[in-house]
């Protein structure tokens, strides 16, 4: 028996502890910077095992530190995000949300669990050198919770050498894992556009009036001219419309004053991001004029791209190569224009992030009927503590 199913067999021996913890968090689903029940749940985990706990980072944050038995320098972290969705479930499962309109529709519930099981098996016989920290995150879904636990200190209270994630993919089959190096993931910003005239009634005196929603109306089509004109065929970009707000529903006679478009604007590269945050300042000042109206709009920059460095990236595939074998790992995932907050992570220290199948495409991400499969528990666990081994090797 290899190392990895040695490894995999000890932590599918705890499986109905593991598959019980995953199910009682997904019971009890905390949003973004409210997850203090799950929080204490995971240091009260660790602190059993033996782990030396920070709380508190970020609100709800929780960074458990263990160290090998043999001597080393290098430390490593290992993310897991444990927020919920607010999404009322209707998966129908014994274990479903107890929180009407919050639920784990994200996985967050088994990564959480996952990095767990890993931390316990990894505290029985650290046999590595250097130290890994356990990072459990609060706030993923929009938030920003890895910025958040950055900006309170978070890489200088335990500086590490790489950085690694994994998330949970339910289009792909059981047994296998997928990743990229460089870009895989989008930068997600979210954009304003207000429009602002004098407004007027639009049945006797419209010809008095300047009226933003011409030019807002302009603006959302030529929006769709920056994708097609302004970013280079080779690029990736998306620019969508997600909020249209004027006037009042009431009084359809009346011309508005004021017309606001907001949408969300995804990318990869730097370069990329620059130019339709100014194209569309560009367009939006445009559309305006030439209807003799105001025009301001608001970039907001969310989410960098999250960016798997090579060296990394390589060391993932070798650990998920060596528990699922290599033809069931891709290391060639198209890049997805989907976020994640480790991105900010992995701005400042190298690493990579990794899907793992979850076997169950009817059951998708952010769907009210999503539940994560529990078969995978173990899998992943292993993941991380042939991980740890394979970084910490001394």
């Amino acid at each position: 028996m290899s190392l990895a199913e040695r490894i995999r067999a000890e932590i599918a021996a705890e499986q109905d502890d593991l598959v019980a913890l995953r199910r009682d968090i997904h019971a009890h689903p905390e949003t973004g910077f409210e997850e203090k029940r799950t929080a204490a749940l995971v240091a009260e985990r660790l602190k059993a095992w033996g782990l030396e706990v920070e709380e508190g980072i970020a609100g709800t944050g929780v960074v458990g530190t263990l160290k090998g038995k043999r001597p080393g320098n290098r430390a490593i972290g290992l993310r897991a995000d444990m927020d919920a969705l607010h999404i009322t479930e209707t998966s129908g499962v014994p274990h479903a949300s107890t929180h009407t309109g919050k639920m784990h529709a994200c996985g967050h519930d088994g990564h959480t669990a996952m990095l767990l099981a890993a931390a316990r098996h990894l505290a029985k016989d650290p046999d590595f050198a250097g130290t890994v920290h356990f990072i459990f995150q609060p706030a993923e879904e929009g938030l920003g919770g890895a910025r958040v636990m950055i900006e309170e200190g978070l890489l200088d209270r335990f500086p590490i050498d790489a950085a690694y994630g994994m998330h949970n993919a339910p289009e792909s089959e059981v047994g296998t894992f997928a990743l990229r190096p460089g870009p895989m993931m989008a930068a997600a910003d979210t954009w304003t556009a207000t429009f602002t005239g004098t407004g007027g009634h639009g049945g006797a005196a419209a010809h008095l009036s300047t009226d933003p929603t011409i030019p807002a109306a302009h603006f959302v089509l030529a929006v769709q001219g920056i994708i097609g004109r302004s970013v280079a065929a080779i690029d990736t970009a998306v620019l969508s419309v997600g909020h249209i707000g004027a006037g009042d529903y009431n009084s359809p006679n009346i011309i508005p004053s004021k017309v606001v478009v907001r949408g969300t604007a995804r990318s990869y590269r730097p370069e990329v991001r620059d130019i339709l945050e100014n194209r569309l300042k560009e367009v939006a000042a445009g559309c305006a004029a030439t209807h003799n109206c105001g025009a301001d709009l608001h970039y907001l920059r969310r989410y960098p791209p999250l960016i798997n460095a090579a060296t990394q990236t390589d060391i993932a595939v070798e650990v998920a190569a060596g528990l699922v074998g290599r033809a069931n790992v891709d290391d060639d995932l198209p890049p997805r224009t989907g976020a994640e907050d480790f991105s900010f992570v992995l701005e400042r220290v190298p690493g990579a992030m990794i899907f793992i199948g979850n076997g169950s495409p009817e059951r998708g991400l952010h769907t009210p009927v999503y539940d994560f499969n529990d078969d995978i528990l173990a899998l992943g666990a292993t993941y991380w503590a042939m991980l740890t081994r394979r970084e910490l090797a001394g």
